[in-house]
């Protein structure tokens, strides 16, 4: 069998003119420059319109977090009341550890 056979034959083969083919018009990316974020040195950093919002949005979510899990209530006590009504063994014998 030949080369051109066993390529035709290929599942990638047979996919990958349908990826580049099925898009929207041209694609466009933005080629590397070697630039951290494609900003060069000496160059300042213009904020776009929704990195503002995203960066609050962000910080208050992680403060509402901070405070919800401070003030969440302590349910061990009722947990552990209901263990020893129920007859559970709370407190289990130290075994030593042997090598």
């Amino acid at each position: 069998m030949t080369f051109q056979r066993l390529a035709a034959l290929s599942t990638r083969a047979r996919i990958a003119p349908r990826l580049v083919r099925g898009g929207h018009g041209a694609q466009h990316f933005n080629e590397p420059g070697g630039y951290l974020f494609g900003v060069k040195p000496g160059q300042k950093y213009e904020k776009e319109g929704w990195e503002t919002i995203w960066v609050g949005g962000f910080g208050f979510a992680f403060a509402l977090a901070a405070v919800g899990l401070y003030y969440k209530p302590d349910t061990r006590q009722e947990a552990e009341r209901q263990m020893r009504e129920e007859g559970d063994v709370l407190e289990y014998k130290h075994t030593e550890y042997r090598a």
